[in-house]
């Protein structure tokens, strides 16, 4: 696999406008090479959140759901089975409870339902004596349930994100990326479009003169913290907008203002919540609220957010652990099931990876993919048996295939192929027929070939440039640390050639090394390195303010190295 190293460019003028707004000069820098170009940007302020009046259909869903507040009617939110449906779903049960709503849940069980509000559900839902159905972070391309839901006398209000199909759902919708919605920010996660929709909400019955001493007005932002944990472990892009809602959720985790189902997160994964960081939601709480819908139901990923006790939060983040661990061991078998198929690097030419076993777990064929994907840098997409002879597929990308795009062509070109199929740029689910894998992965293939040329397929790291020796501090990695980063505004790295001065192992798969730059000495890590490092390199590395035993030290975490 080639690899290829590139600098971030950016424009000095805005560098300099936002030097002179105050910003520190080295992050000055790196924000003005991720398209920031004012300096209310670099703000995190709530004031400076787009207005729900710009989110098409917000006003007219918050009138809807004000009528259902006021005649007492039953909302019943139907919620997705991911960290992003989970934090929406406690959000929504949350916001419209204190604001005196009648509401309750239902979660599909991923392994007899399948995704989103189906006709099944709905029959479920009006069964358990819904008047109105809300979704969250699904309804999209509910066309069939939201008709099923309609005849059997429901009224359906959809919020999600996703992108939309041809056909649209004859209902309420709020979603950023429905045709027609000029709403500035289409990267909106589940959580955070049902969040505007409170506010929206908040605002309606406040014209209604609806708050009292019975219904206290809420303070929307006690709901940030699960609105930033759903923003990061749903991967969307962290525009400014979705940067402000990350940014206050942690300030209120760092505060000790989170629910008890969160804090309990933290505990069991053995976090420390006083120091909490996007890395912290997307790789050590949102797995393990994801290991619930994966490996069993995600009622208890949001009984769990929704905890009225530290005791009881405590209980259910402990079995979402152990189905974490269970998650990881299912994982690392399948991972080397499906890299126990392929040869050590792909043919030249092959464009994508598609692995399928009937001992596939339906639930972990998500991770499987993104493993793949890292390892082979190339589209995955893992399959797994589901129901009636189906096999369900995730797929994960790369920068420049836009994976849904790709399915929706494959599915143009060959409409007898995809059952159903649905996602975003970087990531994709689908249902063939077991029988159609062969030709599924040869359309697959062959559609990918055409959209991808050879230099699409070279692992790139885009870095920030060289970084002076006397600016690799430990100040500057803290400075650096206590920003929002994540998905779209990519955490800082550099890269520099190094003198090698010492080495020594760490374990079995790590190595400690001694690197000097510009007469400065640094200690870096080498992660899964057991090769002996030449007398330089050229490294591609983010400084990292590293705690071991109560002590704060700089390291350099080494990305990537080669000979220099």
């Amino acid at each position: 696999m080639s690899v290829k190293i590139q600098t971030r460019t950016f424009n000095p003028e805005t560098c300099k406008a936002l030097i002179a707004a105050g910003a520190d000069p080295l992050l000055a820098r790196l924000c003005a090479a991720r398209s920031v170009e004012r300096p209310e940007e670099l703000q995190d302020k709530l004031a400076g959140l787009l207005p729900f009046e710009g989110l098409q259909n917000c006003e007219a869903a918050a009138v809807r759901l004000a009528d259902a507040v006021q005649k007492r009617e039953r909302i019943l939110i139907v919620a997705d089975y991911d960290a992003d449906g989970a934090t929406a779903c406690a959000v929504g049960m949350k916001g419209l409870g204190v604001m005196g709503a009648r509401v309750d849940f239902l979660v599909p069980n991923r392994f007899e339902h399948g995704y989103g509000l189906t006709p099944e559900l709905a029959g479920l839902a009006a069964g358990q004596g819904a008047d109105l159905l809300l979704t969250v972070d699904n309804g999209i391309a509910s066309t069939a349930g939201v008709a099923h839901a309609q005849a059997l006398g429901l009224d359906v209000l959809v919020t999600d994100h996703h992108l939309p199909g041809d056909a649209l759902p004859d209902c309420l919708i709020v979603n950023p990326n429905q045709p027609g919605c000029t709403f500035a920010s289409k990267n909106l996660a589940g959580v955070g479009v049902i969040f505007y929709v409170l506010m929206a909400l908040r605002s309606e019955l406040r014209s209604r003169n609806h708050f009292s001493d019975r219904h206290h007005e809420p303070n929307l932002a006690d709901l940030l913290d699960l609105v930033a944990l759903g923003t990061v472990a749903d991967v969307v892009t962290l525009d400014h907008n979705n940067r402000i809602l990350v940014s206050q959720g942690l300030k209120r985790m760092r505060a000790g203002k989170m629910c008890h189902g969160i804090r309990a997160l933290f505990e069991a994964a053995k976090r420390d919540w006083r120091k909490a960081q996007p890395f912290d939601m997307g790789f050590a709480l949102g797995p393990r609220i994801n290991a619930a819908g994966r490996l069993d139901d995600m009622s208890l990923g949001i009984a769990c957010l929704l905890a009225d006790s530290a005791e009881t939060a405590q209980q259910f983040a402990a079995q979402l652990n152990d189905l974490n661990i269970e998650r990881r061991e299912i994982e690392q078998s399948m991972l080397q099931d499906a890299l126990d198929a392929f040869p050590e690097t792909l043919p030249a030419g092959q464009t994508t990876v598609t692995a399928y076993r009937e001992d596939f777990h339906q639930g972990v064929v998500g991770i499987v993919a993104s493993r793949l994907k890292d390892r082979f840098y190339r589209p995955a997409i893992v399959f797994a048996p589901a129901d009636n002879g189906e096999v369900r597929g995730s797929g994960r990308s790369i920068p420049k295939l836009h994976l849904r795009d790709a399915l929706d062509l494959v599915s143009k070109r060959y409409p007898d192929l995809i059952l159903k199929f649905g996602g975003h740029a970087m990531a994709a689910g689908l249902s063939i027929a077991a029988e159609n894998v062969g030709r599924f992965q040869e359309a697959f293939e062959r559609i990918v070939g055409e959209l991808l040329c050879e230099d699409d397929l070279s692992q790139t790291y885009i870095t920030d440039g060289s970084l002076p020796a006397v600016e690799i501090t430990l100040a500057q990695a803290q400075n650096l640390a206590g920003q929002v980063w994540g998905q779209g505004f990519a955490p800082p790295s550099f890269t520099d050639e190094f003198a090698v001065i010492r080495q020594q192992a760490m374990g079995v798969n790590h190595k400690k090394v001694w690197l000097q730059k510009e007469g400065c000495q640094f200690e870096a890590m080498f992660w899964r390195c057991t090769e002996e490092i030449p007398e330089r390199i050229r490294t591609v590395y983010r400084p990292v303010a590293n705690e071991w035993r109560n002590n704060l030290e700089l390291q350099l975490y080494i990305d990537y190295w080669e000979a220099a």
